[in-house]
């Protein structure tokens, strides 16, 4: 007897699993600016600041002083034939100490070539424009001594030459009260002898900048002189030695400079970006016809302020 063959099963037949789908993974998406161009940016700022700083500490420094000079001379001769140049430490309120920056009197050296305005205060501002009178002194002419601060080689370097001069050459100085006329005692640097103290009815001027290579100070020089036309009234200073502000003395730097600096900063830094993306989608010659103008010119206005936070004499 053959055997009997099960029954074939009753129902659908079974559905077959699907095979499960390969997911492709996801293309690496392209950064806006890539890392080289990051890169690039951040040495485009380098190169920015550093040709905007040389260019500060010396061309453009110089001529920046030339017509600062130019401007205060033209406005201080008109106060001079008006009689409205300061013959005081204060302004006209009679309350206030006079405004750093203000043209207080135009300084002679003959034997050196020097004519240069001297404005009141001796920050690091203030000595980009000239030589600075310090606030804490008295005027020159007047009796007491007279302290005038000036550059050794940044924005025209009007103290270059001061170690030049010797025992007898004659210094001029015009202020409202007049001209005055000094003699030099001899220079001076740190630790040698200092001179006798200004004996009553008498004045004397020091003028002092940085000593050594230029824009490589070693000490500091201080030429003094004794004057030698009659003694101005002296009024009383506005600002004594004890409440002087820390910028003003030797080789000191002036740090409210680092407020507007972070800010011309953050403009330089997001234009260098702006600039790697340009190039990234333009090609570099868009980006650099668009940009150089702009990092040109924020290069420089970052390295002005970086120039304030060089020390006052140099």
């Amino acid at each position: 007897m053959a055997p009997v063959s099960p029954a074939p099963p009753v129902g659908p037949p079974p559905k077959s699993r699907p095979e499960p789908r390969r997911r492709t993974p996801p293309a690496p998406r392209r950064p806006a600016v890539p890392n080289g161009a990051v890169l690039g940016a951040a040495l485009t700022i380098l190169a920015a600041v550093a040709f905007g700083f040389v260019a500060q500490m010396t061309v453009l420094g110089s001529l920046s002083h030339e017509r600062a000079q130019k401007v205060a001379y033209a406005n201080f001769r008109a106060e001079l034939a008006q009689a409205t140049a300061p013959v005081s430490h204060f302004d006209d309120s009679g309350k206030d100490a006079l405004a750093a920056g203000q043209a207080v009197a135009v300084l002679s050296i003959p034997r050196i070539g020097v004519k240069e305005v001297v404005f009141e205060g001796t920050d690091s501002g203030v000595l980009t424009r000239g030589p600075g009178h310090r606030r804490d002194t008295v005027f020159p002419g007047q009796e007491g001594a007279s302290v005038i601060m000036g550059r050794r080689a940044a924005f025209g370097g009007p103290f270059a030459r001061l170690s030049e001069l010797a025992g007898g050459d004659k210094i001029m100085v015009v202020t409202g009260q007049g001209e005055h006329t000094y003699e030099v005692i001899g220079v001076r640097r740190t630790g040698e002898p200092q001179p006798p103290v200004v004996a009553a009815g008498e004045g004397r001027l020091t003028l002092v900048t940085a000593d050594g290579q230029a824009y490589l100070p070693t000490d500091v020089l201080r030429v003094d002189a004794k004057l030698t036309s009659p003694v101005q009234e002296t009024p009383r200073l506005a600002i004594s030695p004890a409440f002087l502000p820390h910028k003003d003395s030797v080789m000191e730097i002036d740090l409210m400079s680092l407020v507007p600096l972070v800010l011309w900063g953050q403009l330089l830094v997001a234009a260098a970006l702006t600039l790697a993306w340009v190039r990234h989608r333009l090609g570099p010659w868009h980006a650099w016809l668009i940009g150089l103008p702009v990092l040109a010119l924020l290069g420089i206005l970052v390295a002005g302020q970086c120039a304030q936070l060089v020390p006052n004499l140099i």
